[in-house]
């Protein structure tokens, strides 16, 4: 079964996702004329607040979104594609984040336009423009399982295993038994957050985020300055093996290309729908501005937490190999720069990172929920899935890591190949939106962003106007109140 669910993985990122993602990057940066790159507009659209205090801030909604991108991919991830693909993964890393921008841009533009109004706020995500826009229920729904499959299931187990394997160097550390109480601690731990529901995981991320990830990447720089004479040779190693094109396809399955391509994705998750639904739930008064808040967190996520652990484990002088690829080989490389403290560190790092990780997921599964059943749960049924989805974090901590790994980006990449026709076919209204927010910016006004301005021929709840809006919400209300009672 492990081989059969390592050649469909194969096949998916050797072949469909590359074609995919990288199409669809260059599409979008040559349509939205490189606006990923407006790092001024993203800055200043993150630390906008919304009129309304209890609504979700763009700043939150960034943090619950890079929460579930920054996590044990940072670490484990980047570890393993260097380990397996070699020193040339980086680079490929790189690039789908720089052009995976663009996607990240237009998916979470589209999440705001066809945001829905809710009791506690507004929501949305791929499954809502989707439904909306293509008007096509059914794919919506599948969407939202295969979304369930990946963050609930796929990713969770994985950061879980991740999570307990870098506890493998310590003396107390026994294979048969330490996995499951780790594993049991951290579901109990996150059940608690689940339980508080989705304004305790929003502030907890808020919280952790931002400590967890400058941590990180100053250690990251401590370790960087003092190997630094090592950087000369480390560049010229990545572009050499990033370009040796005899590597790549000659065995391609194994090659940096595919391995930064793989890991790249899992990582930022640019273009597979998943942070769309953190960017529907911020109130703005543009779309477009959380949509560059989104491309900032890929930017955070690859370009630097992602590189911080590349460099601290290509500078160290510890050559990379499949036998100590993973954890072991981010804990040897910081052991032989900073002595002892470097496993504790990553020890530490890994379970704020896991943590986090496992949270800002479940968000995204409580979102889906709601969608397939078209209505916020009860509380007895919420428990009762938070039980469950705790239980797959408490067994993912004892299952095998290469099956999880594959089972993760076969999820993953089914996902994207929905999400990204579907951003194609109605990218037309996120490019309109974007011309609407550049229009106003320079003629000096603040944006704001109405459905009329960009011919959208479709119902949504936002961006009607003051009036509309609360006429929307009003009969969104009656809505929702119907289908229970139905």
């Amino acid at each position: 079964m492990g081989e059969i669910i390592s050649s469909i993985s194969g096949v998916m990122y050797g072949y469909i996702l590359i074609i995919l993602l990288v199409g669809c990057g260059i599409y979008f940066t040559i349509r939205t004329k490189g606006s990923q790159f407006r790092l001024k507009s993203q800055l200043k659209c993150v630390t906008e607040k919304p009129k309304d205090k209890k609504s979700v801030s763009s700043f939150q909604a960034l943090m619950v979104s890079t929460a579930s991108r920054v996590g044990t991919g940072n670490i484990i991830g980047v570890s393993t594609a260097i380990c397996m693909g070699g020193f040339g993964s980086v680079f490929w890393m790189w690039i789908i984040a720089l052009i995976g921008g663009a996607s990240a841009l237009v998916e979470s533009t589209l999440a705001q336009i066809y945001k829905r109004k809710g009791l506690n706020g507004c929501y949305g995500g791929p499954a809502y423009y989707i439904e909306t826009g293509l008007k096509s229920r059914w794919l919506a729904i599948v969407f939202s399982v295969l979304l369930i499959l990946t963050y609930g299931v796929g990713f969770n187990m994985l950061a879980s295993y991740n999570l307990q394997s870098t506890f493998e160097t310590f003396s107390f550390y026994s294979k048969d038994s330490t996995p499951w109480i780790i594993g049991a601690i951290v579901a109990v731990l996150v059940g608690y957050c689940l339980i508080g529901g989705g304004k305790r995981i929003i502030k907890v991320t808020s919280f952790l985020v931002p400590i967890m990830g400058v941590a990180y990447i100053l250690i990251a720089l401590v370790i960087i300055f003092m190997n630094v004479t090592t950087l000369p040779s480390v560049f010229a190693r990545i572009f050499t093996e990033a370009f040796d094109f005899n590597a790549i396809f000659g065995g391609f399955s194994g090659s940096c290309l595919m391995y930064g391509i793989k890991r790249g994705l899992y990582s930022n998750e640019a273009g597979v729908g998943s942070a769309p639904n953190a960017a529907a739930s911020a109130l703005v008064s543009h779309p477009v501005k959380q949509g560059f808040v989104q491309t900032l967190s890929v930017f955070i996520d690859t370009i630097l937490v992602c590189s911080a652990t590349a460099f601290m484990c290509m500078c160290s002088g510890v050559e990379a190999s499949e036998s100590i690829s993973g954890a072991q080989y981010v804990q040897a490389s910081l052991q032989a720069t900073l002595g002892g403290f470097g496993p504790i560190f990553i020890v530490v790092a890994m379970v704020l990172f896991a943590f986090t990780t496992l949270i800002g997921n479940l968000f995204y599964v409580d979102k889906a929920i709601i969608h397939i059943f078209k209505k916020e749960p009860n509380k007895i049924v919420k428990i009762i899935y938070y039980i469950l989805f705790s239980g797959v974090i408490l067994v993912g901590a004892g299952l095998n890591s290469p099956v999880l790994w594959d089972v993760s980006d076969i999820f993953m990449g089914l996902m994207t190949m929905i999400n990204i026709p579907v951003i194609i076919i109605l990218g037309k209204y996120a490019f309109r939106a974007i011309g609407d927010y550049v229009r106003q910016k320079k003629q000096g006004l603040t944006p704001t962003f109405l459905a009329k301005n960009i011919g959208l021929p479709h119902k949504v709840d936002y961006w009607q106007g003051e009036e509309s809006e609360d006429n929307s919400a009003d009969e969104k209300v009656m809505e929702e109140q119907t289908d229970m009672a139905n």
